[in-house]
């Protein structure tokens, strides 16, 4: 060993890592996963909800669809370039805003409609016309 200083003295903390909070973020918790986040957390009692998933598409009511969904119960962007995806909740309390937002986004065979955050079959039709029985007429 050589009596010389050392020309290097490293710092006493992990600098190239994050300095990431402990707990995750309400954000990031409503990010997750519905399955995980109720395999993490236990299931936690909410209403009955039906959500469109739908990508951007080419017609002129996009614009309309985006501000529909953006005032749904929930609304989360996910995803980046041609795996952008638009996911917006309903209750069954907004039917009419359900029903709007459908008109224009399902015709496209890439929407998907899911019943409590889960895929059924015959969601669309059978779900969403007995969704319709709740509108005032």
């Amino acid at each position: 060993m050589t009596e010389d200083s050392p020309k290097y003295r490293p710092l006493e903390r992990f600098w190239p890592y994050a300095d990431l909070p402990e707990q995750p973020t309400d954000d990031e918790l409503a990010a997750i996963d519905p399955d995980l986040q109720e395999a993490l957390f236990g299931s936690r009692p909410r209403p009955f909800s039906i959500t469109l998933v739908f990508q951007r598409l080419d017609i002129p009511d996009f614009g309309r669809a985006l501000d529909l969904a953006r005032a749904s119960a929930e609304f989360r962007e996910t995803g980046t370039g041609a795996n952008l995806r638009y996911r917006a909740r309903f209750w069954s309390s907004e039917a009419a805003q359900l029903r709007d937002l459908f008109q224009i986004v399902g015709p496209s065979d890439s929407t998907e409609v899911l019943i409590d955050d889960r895929p059924v079959p015959y969601a669309r039709e059978l779900w969403l016309p007995l969704v319709w029985f709740l509108l005032p007429r």
